[in-house]
């Protein structure tokens, strides 16, 4: 699902829902479940959402809704997902030190 929201800064909760089709009460819902959803909170309460949270709602309705799984499943997922962005990101920073390394080797030869 490909959500259609204009660009800002925020998002309230109202404009979430309709983008995804999905009750208000459900990204209540989930955002207790999901430790990654963490919206801005107005003083009345309030939610404000980030285009970074747009995207991980889009992730978990993708993981609960159009592939099937339980909250479990989809957490682990996320999990995963978030295990190999760190482990991709830690093979980024070796291989510049290698080639840092590998720089200076041939200036010193």
């Amino acid at each position: 699902m490909h959500v259609n929201l204009p660009e800002k800064r925020y998002y309230r909760i109202g404009e979430i829902a309709k983008a995804f089709d999905v009750n208000p009460s459900l990204l209540r819902f989930w955002e207790k479940e999901f430790k990654e959803i963490q919206p801005r909170k107005k003083e009345g309460g309030a939610r404000k959402y980030t285009p970074d949270d747009v995207d991980t709602i889009q992730k978990i309705y993708h993981l609960l809704k159009e592939k099937g799984l339980t909250i479990e499943g989809a957490k682990k997922q996320l999990k995963l997902k978030n295990l190999s962005e760190d482990g991709n990101l830690k093979l980024i920073q070796k291989l510049e030190q290698l080639k840092s390394d590998l720089v200076q080797l041939r200036e010193n030869l």
